[in-house]
């Protein structure tokens, strides 16, 4: 089984959501990535993929591979916000070693 953890950021932006059924496809989602079924996933550079759901506005959750299976759930957003959002996500990506 695959592990989620998520960002301050995720976890802000999921908590905001309003759209109850929206909210819970994605949690519906993450449960079957979970499970290994990641369906509409893409690359969107520098270790950052991008996993759509495809309700609403067009909802998009970022994230990126730590270690064999463990993910990190780094930013979500929408159709509307996605340039901003990759940006976002790939810089915190970036910045997950400098951490420490």
């Amino acid at each position: 089984m695959i592990n989620f953890e998520r960002s301050r950021a995720f976890g802000e932006w999921l908590d905001s959501l309003r759209d109850t059924i929206g909210k819970a496809r994605i949690i519906a989602r993450l449960r079957a990535a979970e499970h290994g079924n990641f369906g509409d996933c893409e690359s969107v550079g520098d270790a950052v993929y991008e996993m759509r759901v495809h309700y609403g506005p067009g909802y998009r959750m970022y994230f990126t591979r730590q270690g064999e299976v463990i993910y990190l759930l780094l930013v979500g957003g929408d159709k509307s916000t996605q340039k901003r959002d990759i940006k976002r996500a790939i810089q915190m990506a970036q910045n997950i070693g400098n951490e420490e």
